[in-house]
């Protein structure tokens, strides 16, 4: 097995406390690699080396566009790259090749873009109400900057998190999940490729309550991003909150895929199938609870189960395959339990609801594609994120019942909706309380488009030009031009 080591200061290096622990290929169920297991002593020193490059050497002294050219040259190297770290995606968590390969080789396209914002972050002149004053605004980098990432997509991540950071001019400490470490210490390699300085890219990996707890809560970290479940997440808010930290949350969903009766059905079922099966259902935009208007509703999931019956399981790395394993046991075991709940419930299952067996399924964590009939938006399995190839169903009536029952569910991070009809469209993206629509697409993201939610779903944007503002302060600047004494200096001008 492959001995991976951590990455702090331009360097690999062994952990402080000397131990490993193995990372798990959720196909084979095998070990295949082992993962440093890092701890308080290895975030003090990538912390240490963040600030050191932040205040001193090269990265301090660079200019705007020197970090752009920098960031153009990674996005280069990991297209090159792309289909050798895909492939250990793939190993670590368990997805489909070709959407790894996919994100992967996507992947540039952020530090191309935000390479070129880098020397277009631009402050003021403000034209104030006071004479013999020169006043402006420049915008700095907030800091060290905590980046932690979620197993489901973990270079893509890094993509959405960093890139717009390293553009401000900070510097970060990248702690990955443990269950996905071997794709993100790869990558260090590649930064270091770039060019870029010791201490701006540093990697601990180990578990949440050793590692990324002791980063969370290090006095050396200004700003804190995490992608994870909304449980993780309101740990990660209030010790972040305990140091006065910057933090944005990408949170878990319970995403509503809106059909209605006059909508392209074919597209609408195709939509849907991704929106829950595409990633196995892993993924915090899944489209997990399908509202169906009810004139169309029977036919719809006659349609949306036979489509479902086609859907391949197995083998990731095989490009035939549609449905891979899930990620993790204690995931696995979340999906099952979640799925005994629907039937204790009274929901319907009209497709799946079992584990996935058969000839090459022996060693993984495979769920079928399961659907839920029945189901009413005050159930579990309505109301609470599964993390899974799982769908509830939900009939509706009128516009008005899509939106109520569409709202209703403390998450509030993407929607969809299904309509031949242009006003119907705006009128739901208006109405629906979520932080991303899709009308007639579905799962469409973009290094332009702001990513993120609302309520439960978290705080603050991924991607776009304005995720750059989460990564710096604005400080005001004031510069008298007059020579005059001030006549009472007790007072405030």
């Amino acid at each position: 097995m492959h001995t991976y080591q951590l990455f702090i200061d331009g360097e690999y290096c062994d952990p402080a406390g000397g131990e490993w622990f193995d990372t798990v290929n959720p196909y084979t169920g095998k070990a295949w690699a082992r993962i440093p297991r890092g701890g308080k002593a290895d975030v003090d020193r990538a912390v240490a080396a963040a600030s050191r490059a932040l205040t001193e050497g090269p990265w301090a002294t660079m200019t705007a566009t020197a970090r752009g050219k920098l960031m153009r040259r990674l996005g280069d190297l990991v297209a090159a790259n792309a289909e050798s770290l895909a492939a250990t995606e793939v190993r670590d968590n368990g997805k489909l090749l070709a959407e790894m390969a996919g994100q992967v080789r996507y992947h540039p396209e952020w530090w191309y873009y935000f390479g070129g914002l880098a020397d277009k972050i631009e402050g003021a002149v403000v034209p104030i109400d006071k004479p013999d004053l020169l006043t402006f605004t420049t915008h700095e980098p907030v800091g060290v900057v905590a980046a932690l990432t979620a197993w489901n997509s973990p270079l893509l991540f890094i993509a959405w998190k960093c890139a717009p950071a390293i553009a401000a001019g900070c510097t970060v400490v990248i702690k990955p999940s443990e269950f996905t470490s071997a794709s993100t210490l790869n990558f260090m390699a590649l930064t270091k490729e770039a060019g870029f300085p010791d201490g701006v890219f540093n990697v601990v990996t180990g578990f949440g309550a050793e590692t990324g707890a002791a980063l969370v809560e290090h006095p050396g970290v200004a700003k804190v991003t995490f992608t994870g479940s909304d449980t993780t997440g309101r740990a990660v808010y209030q010790a972040a909150a305990r140091g006065l930290k910057r933090v944005s949350l990408e949170l878990g969903g319970k995403s509503p895929n809106i059909v209605f009766e006059d909508a392209d059905l074919d597209a609408a079922v195709a939509g849907v199938v991704s929106g829950i099966f595409a990633a196995t259902g892993q993924t915090c935009i899944a489209g997990s609870r399908l509202l169906v208007q009810n004139s169309i509703r029977d036919a719809f999931v006659d349609k949306l189960v036979a489509m479902g019956r086609t859907a391949k399981i197995g083998d990731p790395m095989q490009a035939d395959v549609n449905i891979g394993p899930v990620t993790t046991p204690p995931q696995f075991q979340k999906i099952m339990d979640y799925i005994d709940i629907a039937k204790g419930e009274g929901a319907r299952c009209v497709l799946g609801g079992r584990r996935a067996e058969g000839v090459g399924l022996e060693s993984g964590q495979f769920v079928q594609p399961t659907i839920f009939v029945d189901v009413t938006n005050d159930m579990r399995i309505a109301q609470e994120e599964v993390f899974g190839p799982v769908l509830s169903v939900i009939g509706f009536d009128t516009e008005a019942d899509a939106v109520r029952i569409g709202n209703d569910v403390i998450y509030g991070l993407a929607a969809g909706v299904w309509t031949k009809d242009i006003g119907r469209g705006l009128r739901m993206t208006k109405a629906l309380k979520a932080g991303m629509v899709w009308v007639n697409t579905y799962r469409a993201v973009s290094y332009m488009m702001p990513f993120g939610g609302i309520k439960d779903s978290g705080i603050g944007r991924e991607s776009g030009m304005s995720s750059v503002k989460e990564f710096l302060e604005t400080k005001s600047v004031w510069i008298s031009t007059s020579d005059a004494v001030p006549a009472n200096p007790f007072i405030q001008r």
